[in-house]
């Protein structure tokens, strides 16, 4: 098998993206892939951060963690998205992010790069499912092929459901969110590993 390269992004104010990130990019490993985890750049004014106490320890928390850059994606056969939902759709740092990318659309460098999302909301029913689906027709726009978990293994009927990817109310991962995300990450590995073969 040829070794997939995954880049795990994420955004994560109060970390519980963080966590999605770091138990894709350990079942992704297991998978049989080469991953880096980058975050995404943060936008908001720092006054504001350091004017929230959650927020500015989990800043503190990913301070080592490189920003994603566009050689990041270049490199990488497959995506992985972990980021909040803000009314319905991505934080403003993911949009922006995602706007930098104008370029490499253009030079056709994501062409064919797979990519799948995870998001979280302060309630089940946040905006979870349309969040997930803005960021993939991002990802159509740009030729790149969606990986959603679907209903292809039996801890969907576990997790809530979303067949379009991981999603849970903001706080800790249970073990049925962490067998969760690791579906999602090996089937990402998997199916990227058939592509690129």
């Amino acid at each position: 098998m040829t070794t997939p390269k995954i880049a795990v992004l994420f955004y994560s104010t109060y970390g519980t993206n963080y966590a999605v990130a770091q138990e894709a990019k350990t079942a992704a490993e297991q998978a049989g892939a080469e991953v880096r985890l980058v975050k995404i750049p943060e936008t908001a004014p720092q006054d504001v951060i350091d004017g929230q106490e959650g927020w500015k320890a989990q800043q503190d928390r990913v301070a080592e963690i490189p920003e994603v850059t566009h050689d990041d994606v270049i490199w990488a056969d497959g995506i992985f998205l972990a980021a909040p939902t803000r009314f319905g759709g991505q934080p403003s740092q993911v949009r922006a992010w995602i706007d930098t990318l104008g370029p490499l659309w253009g030079e056709g460098k994501l062409i064919n790069k797979t990519v799948t999302a995870t998001t979280s909301a302060q309630n089940p029913n946040g905006g979870v499912e349309q969040t997930l689906m803005n960021f993939y027709n991002a990802a159509v726009h740009w030729g790149a092929i969606p990986i959603y978990p679907g209903f292809t293994n039996a801890v969907k009927f576990e997790d809530g459901g979303n067949p379009y990817g991981f999603s849970k109310p903001a706080g800790d991962l249970t073990e049925v969110h962490s067998r969760s995300i690791a579906h999602q990450s090996k089937r990402l590995v998997e199916l990227t590993a058939k592509i690129i073969a």
